[in-house]
């Protein structure tokens, strides 16, 4: 017989030990979860604005954002869109193909009336409302936003050319998704693509080089060139730029010609993206393919920068979309795990840092949503005025804040938040593209520059909404008066402009906290962010801010 060492177990005692550990001290997952129902800082800007007369519509949708469609977002960013240029018999096919899991979230939204509410159904708070639904999509998928937008974002470009519109415009706007590949016509629903920038040029589209040759009737042409993006090419039309004798013109490209034939679209590749995975990015030729001018030949950038206003306002609202997406889940892990001895939220750093970042992503939602309020107010040239700047100022801002975001969330959650199997490394590759897309940080601030030169009403606009709330805030009366002088040195202002464009971006969010906001959160984005020589980094808020409150406040409501 063995003698056993006090303390030690045989090995028969040791087969009949249970599982080496029990799991405690980790939270209940998110999903499934209402993300409307849930969300109280959503609903609360939605009715500021006036679009809560579509709550029912939000509702049910909230419902499959943080249910089957949250799952449908997980299998379309793992099973990628794969290219398949031939069919098996040899023919040129140029085809997109997709996990169904694509097609489910594009039938879900447009159903949902994401990429058409505001034009089919207009009314007061039609755009907050649409918003408030992208707002939630992109936080079960922020990759088929990108067709989406660009469907909805078509719509007013498109009013340049009349005929087009008339034939066009009643199947983008259904409600109805087509995902087969067949010509436009024999289907009922359409998708709008963009095709922009080329190798040489990248944002400064007056480098590109495609050629527009017309033929014999008018207003048709066929185009010659390459693009470097085209986003979505599953689309049934593409917005894209060539020359014309006159100089850059718009086009509506399609992928089969009006003969039912293919059209000479020829998809050269797909990007291989950081993130936005679910969604088709392509390199693509036009090798004589056929499409309508858009607008007057030579106003291109005149005419497709009404689609590019609108993308860019997606841009930030998707952004904001993202950092709720993080946050919730920061809330979710943080309230259900302790350590050292209390609850993660009863930790006072940890309440510093989530707090933070509650203030971060409100401020978001509100300015994304005053901008919204904007666009439902187009017989009012102050309010397009105010519009045109603070989607330049609000898609810069926003759009850079959410990295670092998404990053911070995946912090307050630890080791288990930095692997697939969380949202968040999904959320934080996702988090880069709105700032680079649609215009990157320098190129939204030279469209600050450009439209205060060009249009100086845009600037009475924008310190005529920063003024309404003068007297109520003594450090944010003294941050707008130290913001005017800024705009005086002409001569250094480009050179200034990402700090110029920062501040008029706390500014902007401080404005819109103070005029339609709670008071008491107001103050707490005042005294954090407009304080002279406050910390970057999230997680430094001063004394005296209600953290607990913050964090209740946004707390997903189950």
């Amino acid at each position: 017989m063995t003698e056993q060492t006090p303390g030690s177990f045989s090995l028969a005692e040791h087969k009949a030990q249970p599982e080496t550990h029990t799991v405690f001290n980790q939270p209940a997952a998110l999903t499934p979860y209402n993300t409307y129902l849930s969300d109280l800082t959503l609903q609360y800007w939605t009715a500021r604005f006036e679009g809560d007369y579509a709550n029912a519509r939000l509702r049910d949708y909230g419902a499959l954002c943080g249910g089957e469609l949250a799952e449908a977002g997980i299998l379309a960013n793992r099973y990628l869109p794969e290219f398949h240029s031939h069919d098996r018999f040899g023919n040129r096919i140029d085809e997109v193909r997709f996990q169904p899991a694509y097609h489910q979230l594009m039938q879900a939204a447009i159903s949902a009336g994401m990429h058409a509410l505001p034009w089919t159904a207009p009314q007061p708070g039609a755009h907050v409302a649409r918003a408030a639904l992208v707002y939630q999509h992109m936080q079960a998928d922020a990759g088929t936003g990108c067709p989406l937008t660009m469907t909805f974002a078509a719509v007013p470009a498109l009013a340049h050319a009349p005929e087009l519109a008339r034939d066009w415009l009643p199947k983008i706007t259904a409600s109805q998704y087509d995902e087969r590949n067949i010509p436009y016509f024999a289907k009922k629903g359409l998708t709008i693509g963009m095709a922009m920038t080329e190798k040489q040029g990248g944002s400064d589209v007056r480098a590109n080089t495609t050629r527009a040759y017309p033929l014999a009737t008018s207003g048709e042409y066929e185009l010659v060139g390459h693009k470097w993006f085209c986003s979505a090419p599953m689309c049934d039309a593409f917005l894209t730029l060539a020359y014309t004798d006159a100089g850059l013109s718009c086009f509506l490209l399609p992928r089969w010609r009006p003969d039912g034939s293919k059209n000479q679209f020829y998809i050269q590749r797909l990007k291989d993206k950081l993130g936005n995975c679910s969604n088709a990015s392509s390199e693509v030729e036009f090798r004589g393919a056929f499409a309508w001018r858009v607008g007057d030949e030579g106003r291109g950038v005149a005419t497709i920068i009404e689609m590019v206003a609108m993308t860019r306002f997606d841009c930030m609202t998707g952004s904001a979309a993202l950092m709720r997406a993080a946050l919730a889940q920061a809330l979710q892990h943080t309230a259900g795990r302790s350590a050292f001895g209390k609850n993660l939220q009863q930790q006072p750093l940890m309440q510093n840092v989530l707090a933070d970042l509650v203030l971060e992503s409100e401020a978001a939602l509100a300015l994304s949503m005053r901008v919204a309020h904007a666009l439902d107010l187009p017989e009012q040239p102050q309010q397009q005025h105010f519009m045109r700047l603070a989607t330049a100022v609000g898609k810069y801002w926003i759009c850079k804040r959410a990295p670092q975001f998404c990053y911070e969330a995946m912090e307050c959650i630890g080791g288990v938040g930095y692997v697939e199997e969380n949202i968040l490394p999904r959320l934080y590759r996702e988090a880069p593209v709105n700032a680079i897309w649609e215009g990157s940080g320098n190129v939204q601030c030279l469209d600050v520059l450009r439209a205060i030169t060009k249009t100086p009403e845009v600037m009475a606009a924008y310190f005529a909404e920063l003024e309404h709330n003068s007297g109520q805030n003594t450090l944010y009366d003294k941050f707008v008066s130290q913001l005017k002088p800024q705009f005086s040195d002409t001569d250094s202002l480009q050179y200034r402009a990402r700090t110029v464009v920062d501040q008029m971006a706390l500014a902007l969010q401080a404005s819109v906290l103070l005029q339609y906001g709670e008071p008491w959160l107001a103050e707490a984005y005042i005294s954090s962010r407009l304080t002279p020589g406050c910390r970057v980094n999230f997680g430094t808020l001063p004394a005296g801010i209600d953290c607990a409150a913050l964090i209740s406040r946004a707390q997903p409501k189950l």
